[in-house]
């Protein structure tokens, strides 16, 4: 899969299906899209609100309010030079209000998942080195500490 300006996905997939679901749940997938929409479904803002309430750059805002625009999630209704932005589909609060019954339902299980969990890019380094019998290169560890063979 592979990144457009926009950082959307683009991917050839052979079920136009599944590359649809794919897609949007992918534009869902990053945290400041998923702020976005969350402050979206209170109501219209314009960039600069958002700017201000999310604390992110400008660029950083219209370069993801541009993809949620692509993947037909929102909309924009120009109002002299400033564009109001709100959900193109009700829908979408459906969908996130039956992935929070899920994550209720899971126990949040997903955000300890080893890949895609809150601490996926750290756990490695977290994770106890494992242990045994030690190697030809030197002593075993055991979460940390030197374990000399005698």
């Amino acid at each position: 899969m592979t990144m457009n300006n926009d950082g959307c996905a683009e991917r050839v997939c052979p079920d136009p299906g599944l590359s649809a679901a794919e897609a949007l749940f992918h534009s869902l997938s990053d945290s400041t899209r998923l702020a976005i929409v969350q402050r979206l479904a209170r109501g219209e803002a314009r960039v600069r609100d958002l700017v201000e309430q999310l604390g992110l750059a400008q660029s950083t805002v219209s370069k993801h309010v541009s993809c949620l625009r692509d993947c037909g999630l929102v909309d924009g209704r120009p109002e002299g030079r400033q564009v109001f932005y709100s959900l193109s589909r009700p829908e979408l609060m459906d969908l996130l209000s039956a992935a929070e019954t899920l994550l209720a339902a899971t126990g949040r299980a997903v955000a300890l998942c080893p890949t895609y969990g809150v601490d996926a890019a750290g756990a490695a380094e977290l994770a106890p080195e494992p242990t045994g019998t030690g190697t030809a290169a030197g002593p075993e560890t055991r979460t940390g500490t030197v374990v000399r063979d005698e």
